[in-house]
């Protein structure tokens, strides 16, 4: 089972991800590793583009509704069923599902974790057996990007960037609350804690890691800001 589960992630994710990394290497200017990963992060997120854009939008529209939110919440605190219907119609009148702005996330961790293995392995010489046949062997890869940073060793500085990074796309995506003297809500707390936590978590994660997935988190994270920040600007408020 597991087996047919690593067979089936091979041949879907990391093989091509692999080859087209290599034929990236093999063909751009220079030969650098680095230009190749930030060439080849573009090229997906092109591809989760429209997937991702119906989720953004729908993190938007939750956005907008916070206060009104907050204001069934106050209105029917001790009534919950009331509470959850009044919530229900007002995600209908919306247009929009609760739980959408987690989607972008869940569709990229499965190319997260296929490039993981590429970075982590791709750089051996074993593993160029895997080209495909119209993949020239470029015999051996340099993991350097601009001269400078081998992306095949952790890299603190690139972890950080990414770490800012990843509070702008946060902080963007963060439901507006009405400002009170105190807020006892859970989920707003919530809310406002992770615009930090989800940082510092990139931090860590990518502290220890090859700097090559902290280049593809920078240049994936920048492609969001400026996607939410499109998105934000072409559609009009929801209701």
């Amino acid at each position: 089972m597991f087996g047919t589960i690593t067979t089936i992630f091979n041949n879907i994710l990391y093989y091509p991800l692999f080859n087209a990394l290599v034929l990236l290497y093999k063909y751009l200017p220079g030969h650098d590793f680095g230009v190749a990963i930030i060439v080849l992060t573009f090229i997906i997120r092109l591809i989760l583009y429209f997937p991702s854009l119906k989720a953004i939008r729908s993190q938007k529209a939750l956005s907008e509704i916070q206060p009104r939110i907050q204001e069934i919440q106050k209105t029917h605190k001790d009534d919950k069923i009331k509470q959850g219907e009044e919530m229900m119609e007002l995600y209908k009148k919306a247009k929009i599902n609760p739980f959408s702005g987690c989607l972008p996330t869940l569709i990229q961790l499965p190319f997260l974790f296929a490039l993981y293995r590429v970075f982590w392995k791709g750089l051996r010489p074993e593993e160029l057996v895997n080209l495909y046949s119209f993949v020239l062997n470029p015999g051996q890869i340099s993991p350097n990007f601009l001269g400078i940073i081998n992306l095949s060793s952790p890299n603190i500085l690139l972890a950080v960037i990414a770490g800012i990074f990843q509070f702008l796309q946060t902080k963007m995506l963060t439901p507006k609350t009405k400002k009170s003297g105190k807020s006892s809500d859970f989920s707003v707390i919530m809310q406002k804690q992770m615009v930090y936590v989800f940082p510092v978590m990139t931090i860590v994660i990518l502290w220890k890691l090859p700097s090559a997935i902290g280049l593809y988190w920078i240049v994936s994270s920048l492609f969001s800001v400026v996607q939410q920040y499109v998105i934000f600007k072409k559609y009009p408020r929801t209701i």
